[in-house]
């Protein structure tokens, strides 16, 4: 599914992969996020094998009507205050969404699905 806008000048399609690069990036993107945890293993692995750069790893977009809801599945740096990163993440990727493609979320729910610990 894509969303649909439609201008003075006519009808713009942003597709699902879109926003999800644009979550992944501005997710990536806060101190504590060390990566992206995956929800399609499949597809993941085969980007890795073909050594893709995969910033939607880990964001499922889901539509109803005209609202969009983002989950972002993150895995965070140890010693880092796991609720302030995930109010980093959320409030970056509302920010990203808004104001590179026009679109507002209607919830960014953040998943931490791991922690590592940096050497």
């Amino acid at each position: 599914m894509a969303v649909k806008m439609r201008t003075d000048y006519g009808l713009i399609d942003i597709d699902n992969n879109v926003i999800a690069t644009v979550v992944g990036g501005a997710a990536t993107d806060n101190y504590g996020v060390v990566g992206m945890a995956s929800k399609n293993q499949i597809r993941d692995n085969v980007n890795d094998i073909l050594k893709k750069d995969n910033y939607s790893r880990g964001v499922v977009v889901t539509q109803q009507d005209n609202d969009v809801a983002i989950e972002v599945n993150i895995i965070v740096s140890y010693g880092t205050k796991i609720s302030e990163v995930c109010k980093n993440v959320q409030s970056k990727v509302k920010y990203n969404l808004e104001s590179m493609l026009g679109i507002s979320a209607s919830s960014v729910n953040v998943v931490v699905q791991g922690v590592r610990v940096l050497d």
